[in-house]
């Protein structure tokens, strides 16, 4: 549960999806007294003002003795923007309602703190379990060093992603395929297997309506399939392309890969004979890189289930059946156990044009919790 003004605060925090990233989504609001509302704001932008910033600057002088309901810990050090905790001391703010606590093993704390120190009231927790959701991809990288991972399927009602012949554009309507692009603008990168890229030739770049930026394009290609002439190598894309493959691939191909313009990422091969999921998002995490819509076909979501590195799934249910034995269905792989599954929640649960879109969090596995660095480690 949440009050209404850290409802609110959550809410004004939706405005910078898809703006923030490597950067949390955040949402800040100043109350008088009396709780009449005196100020908001968000963090619109990386390296622009934080939400708590932005609310006192509108707040101005009427913020002395007032409360500043804000979604994340207020930021205690000097990254781009200086320390949120020293301009709301100096605001003369009171009370310091947080929804999370910052879990950044480097600052996890300072905030509150600081402001505890300065003599403020703070309180913790109020709409915590929204403020978690909304930060799921910031809090899953700050705690886990890995990417938040949302796989995305288009499919029949009878579970299949193509026809019999590998036939799959377009599975869905126009109005699902605009709502797949929102995901994109939502993501810092989108990741596809080699077979994808030669059977449908993507560019994997967005083309919503609405304002927003192309994902880090990354293919996962073991044995050097893909040819530089690929659609994904697109010299207008706003974003590099990655291309993840072993160390049996030849140096020419690599170099045809780089004269396109893409970069070629050397990785081990894991267990399936495949580059290693483990290996591809740590190097992802190192670069910062919070979250990873896979559109890969079934062998590709099949790792990742396989893996149980998935958080979030969001499927597109097209009301035709297809049948075939050998139709591919959305997810490949070793498969896991009627016993233990991996069970999600779904979150929504809407109509987008004639197709009905799902989408659902993985609820905690172990595996979510699990250090990357072991797993590579223990060569899975």
């Amino acid at each position: 549960m949440a009050s209404r003004w850290m409802e609110r605060a959550l809410s004004l925090a939706r405005r910078g999806l898809g703006h923030t990233s490597p950067n949390p989504l955040v949402g800040a609001v100043i109350v008088d007294a009396e709780d009449h509302l005196l100020a908001e704001g968000y963090h619109r932008r990386a390296g622009g003002a934080h939400a708590e910033i932005a609310a006192l600057k509108k707040a101005g002088t009427k913020a002395r003795g007032a409360t500043l309901y804000v979604t994340l810990e207020p930021c205690n050090h000097t990254g781009r923007t200086p320390p949120c905790t020293e301009a709301i001391i100096a605001s003369g703010i009171r009370r310091v309602v947080v929804a999370i606590a910052d879990p950044n093993p480097h600052v996890t704390g300072g905030g509150i703190a600081r402001l505890l120190q300065a003599g403020l009231t703070v309180s913790v927790g109020d709409g915590a379990n929204l403020a978690e959701k909304l930060n799921g991809a910031f809090l899953t990288w700050s705690r886990y060093h890995r990417p938040w991972i949302t796989l995305k399927a288009a499919i029949s009602l009878d579970g299949k992603i193509a026809d019999e012949s590998g036939a799959s554009k377009y599975l869905t309507s126009q109005k699902a395929l605009e709502h797949a692009h929102r995901l994109r603008r939502e993501h810092d990168a989108i990741l596809v297997g080699s077979g994808t890229v030669l059977t449908d030739n993507p560019r994997l770049t967005y083309r919503g309506t609405v304002r927003g930026h192309d994902p880090i394009r990354v293919v996962l290609d073991t044995r050097g399939r893909i040819g530089p002439d690929a659609q994904v190598f697109d010299p207008g894309a706003s974003s590099p392309c990655l291309v993840f493959t072993g160390d049996e691939t030849s140096v020419d191909w690599e170099r045809s890969i780089f004269s396109s313009g893409g970069e070629v990422i050397r990785v081990a091969i894991g267990a399936d004979g495949h580059v290693s999921i483990p290996e591809v998002l740590q190097h992802l995490a190192d670069r910062r890189i919070l979250s990873v819509l896979v559109e890969g076909g079934a062998r590709i979501h099949g790792a990742f289930v396989d893996h149980q590195w998935v958080d979030r799934w969001v499927g597109y249910i097209a009301p035709l059946i297809l049948g075939g034995s050998n139709a591919p269905s959305a997810v490949a792989g070793k498969g896991l156990p009627l016993q233990a599954p991996m069970r999600l929640e779904v979150d929504k649960v809407f109509k987008r044009g004639p197709d009905v879109m799902i989408d659902a969090r993985v609820i905690t596995v172990a595996s979510k919790e699990a250090s990357l660095s072991d797993v590579i480690h223990q060569g899975v």
